[in-house]
């Protein structure tokens, strides 16, 4: 492993070349975690009816909204490692792994069960379409028994990124694309399952990365003795749940809310469901840079924090916000003015295809905010500042986001354009917020610095 010299370049010395490199492969995993989920689209799109379509959207947005609750806490895990790691406490380190196991066992077992008994549930308040029902819950069942592997994967990752290395979690998602893509044209293609064809592929998938990965860390030990885990092991699962409960809930909430949206889109037919399952799939590719430089600086700031470089955190934060800026302002043209084209790649049906096009033109401003948004919430949460990032998502999606797409959805010839809308004007409270935030730490931090001084003895 790379530990050692990562954490090193985090702590001391040019600041952009490392956070770059370390960003670069959580940007891979990213693109992969996306093509791993557009493949399902894609194959489905190729080979099945648009009820199918509709029900791997629709069922993938429900998936994504459990998985969010598993990021969220990995996030904590991440947090608490990496500040251990720069406090140059490896014994800490492990001591929240060993909590994460056993914290992690449970919350798997406990989605697994609920999913299982109330997929029909959760298909029937996304207002499913009704030829695309049956399918929608079969995906839906069968991805819910996975959701093992889901933990498994993301709490494995978190580990590594939180002890500086990246590109190991590349690696395992890399695995489960690779066989995805194998089995979804198997599946879909070759038998014709369709939608439970897709579903079966991404579990298959999922548990052949975790089998590897399990591999990969007896070969190559983590820097960190791991205690038994079913020792008792309260404060640092404690520790994990403070740090990632909030972000958990907030994730968890914020997928809610496109939930919803999705549902109230639903409601306008089978073309639109399709046309906004497309555009919403297409948002984990073109806010990867964003979304890489968050998980990057949580891991930053977090290690500095730890060391007590917190100028060395805010310069961070300066840089990556500069570039994630820039490819923000490239995804804003790509979607205003070629959202078909790129709405293409997942159906060929025309009609889903403007609802699509229309749909990102009216959120193509987003991706000029949330460039900017993402990095703040990833410094936020490297300074354990996670209350903060809840409170704002959720003031954007369930004060903003839902009251607006419902209303521009009843106005009379409204569009997808119109309903789009809704998404930048959340994105446009979500910076206001961070801005002001970030504002006030600053105020906060120099106060506490001219105190800490004029402590000093002369």
């Amino acid at each position: 492993m790379e530990t050692p010299s990562a954490q090193h370049s985090f702590l001391s010395g040019p600041i952009l070349a490392p956070l770059v490199r370390f960003a670069l492969p959580l940007m891979l995993s990213l693109l992969l975690q996306a093509f791993y989920g557009g493949v399902d689209l894609a194959v489905v799109g190729q080979f099945s009816p648009t009820a199918s379509v509709s029900a791997v959207a629709t069922g993938s947005q429900v998936m994504q909204s459990i998985t969010s609750i598993l990021t969220g806490l990995t996030m904590g895990v991440t947090v608490l490692v990496g500040k251990a790691m720069g406090s140059g406490d490896p014994q800490r380190a492990g001591q929240v792994v060993r909590s994460q196991i056993r914290l992690f066992t449970l919350v798997a077992l406990v989605l697994t069960g609920l999913m299982l008994c109330f997929a029909p549930q959760a298909a029937q308040l996304m207002n499913v379409p009704q030829a695309a029902m049956g399918e929608a819950v079969a995906y839906i069942r069968i991805c819910s028994a996975g959701i093992v592997f889901i933990t498994a994967y993301n709490g494995i990752s978190g580990i590594f990124r939180g002890v500086g290395n990246s590109r190991s979690p590349f690696l395992f998602v890399l695995i489960a694309c690779l066989m995805n893509v194998v089995l979804d044209v198997l599946f879909v293609g070759v038998f014709r399952l369709h939608a439970a064809g897709a579903a079966l592929a991404t579990i298959i998938a999922q548990a052949t990365s975790v089998a590897f990965s399990l591999g990969y860390i007896r070969l190559n030990p983590l820097p960190f003795p791991i205690p038994a885990p079913w020792h008792r092991a309260q404060p640092a699962a404690n520790a994990i749940l403070k740090v990632g409960s909030p972000i958990a809930l907030q994730d968890f909430l914020t997928n809610l809310s496109f939930l919803i949206i999705t549902s109230i889109v639903n409601s306008l037919g089978l073309i639109a469901s399709a046309g906004v399952g497309i555009a919403e799939k297409l948002f984990i590719f073109l806010a990867l840079v964003p979304m890489s430089f968050m998980s990057a600086l949580s891991t930053f700031v977090a290690q500095n924090m730890g060391a007590g470089n917190r100028q060395r955190a805010n310069r961070a934060l300066l840089l990556a916000t500069r570039i994630s800026l820039c490819v923000g302002v490239v995804m804003f043209l790509l979607t205003f003015f070629w959202g078909r084209g790129l709405a293409s790649i997942f159906d060929s049906d025309p009609a889903v295809l403007d609802a699509a096009a229309g749909y990102l033109r009216g959120s193509s401003w987003e991706y000029l905010m949330v460039s900017v948004v993402f990095c703040f919430l990833g410094y936020f949460n490297g300074r354990e500042h996670t209350g903060f990032v809840m409170a704002q998502g959720l003031a954007a999606a369930f004060l903003v986001r839902i009251p607006l797409s419902y209303f521009l959805s009843r106005l009379p010839h409204t569009s997808m354009f119109l309903i789009g809308l809704a998404v930048p004007g959340s994105a446009l409270v979500n910076l206001t917020l961070c801005v002001g935030y970030f504002l006030l730490l600053r105020h906060r931090d120099k106060k506490f610095e001219k105190q800490l001084d004029n402590t000093q003895p002369a």
